[in-house]
């Protein structure tokens, strides 16, 4: 099983090919295979989305400004997977099919959708066709298309049945597979684990992460905020979640957090989660 990080993570720390570089090879050297990249970090960005990702604590940086083949190759690094939105996979298809192939990988994720109506089944079961058609294009393609979750799939589209089922029950696993974030599923408040034997063979990337609060000493107040945590030090029963994920015969587990990192460090951050991941996996 293959181990990665999400690019969002580095957006900080990859403000030129030097800072780069050396935040590459200190990945490859914490023991991960690859990354999981961003097309939106690899070009040149519009101001809207830096603002964007930057309010949502995840700066894109001056990634589209770099040579990420070059710096992959003399890092060591692989690319596990490429995320796009469904917008532009249907607007791109064939230049973000030749893109990944560039970089190496045959897994186009999706990574949800943006200003969209997760609680309307009509809505969602046309999201599902969409899918459907963009993944028979790529698989045409000789790729394979993945959808990502966050926690809006667990809004209800009627009594008793969430968005995500619609999703898993209305795609076709020769067409979609899944990328399984179980920290989002955690944070609404679900049963990650339950969804992942769910998902069984269809889940094939698991984006991992831990949930805690990093309070010391008296507080405040009884109610703590819960964020994203180095894997181990929060928790998340990611003991469970690893079986299911290894029952499910899982290609590659890629780590993502956005900010609340040890020392303010999304590298410091990575290289502690790195020990369970070599541990554990």
């Amino acid at each position: 099983m293959k181990t990665a990080v999400q690019q969002i993570m580095l957006g900080t720390v990859t403000g030129n090919e030097t800072q780069a570089l050396e935040t590459l090879k200190r990945i490859r050297t914490a023991g991960y295979d690859g990354l999981e990249l961003n097309r939106f970090m690899l070009h040149k960005s519009s101001l809207m989305v830096r603002l964007l990702t930057r309010a949502a604590g995840m700066p894109t940086g001056n990634g589209g400004n770099l040579d990420w083949q070059k710096l992959l190759t003399a890092s060591g690094l692989s690319v596990i997977s490429l995320h796009t939105d469904l917008g532009s996979l249907e607007r791109e298809l064939s230049a973000i099919a030749a893109e990944a192939k560039a970089l190496g990988t045959d897994r186009v994720v999706i990574t949800g959708m943006y200003r969209f109506d997760y609680t309307n089944e009509g809505e969602v079961r046309a999201l599902a066709g969409r899918l459907n058609k963009a993944g028979d294009a790529l698989r045409e393609q000789g790729l394979s298309l993945f959808y990502h979750n966050h926690n809006v799939e667990l809004l209800r589209v009627r009594p008793g049945v969430t968005a995500y089922d619609l999703l898993i029950g209305e795609t076709d696993p020769a067409l979609v597979n899944f990328e399984f974030d179980s920290y989002w599923f955690t944070d609404g408040g679900a049963d990650a684990a339950a969804w992942m034997e769910r998902l069984g063979s269809r889940m094939k990337l698991w984006h991992i992460n831990d949930r805690g609060s990093r309070q010391k000493g008296a507080s405040m107040t009884p109610i703590l905020k819960a964020d994203s945590m180095e894997l181990g030090t929060g928790s998340m029963n990611l003991k469970k979640l690893k079986e299911a994920a290894l029952a499910n015969g899982v290609e590659a587990v890629v780590l993502e957090s956005h900010k609340n990192w040890i020392d303010k460090d999304p590298v410091k951050s990575l290289e502690l989660s790195s020990r369970w991941l070599r541990d554990n996996l």
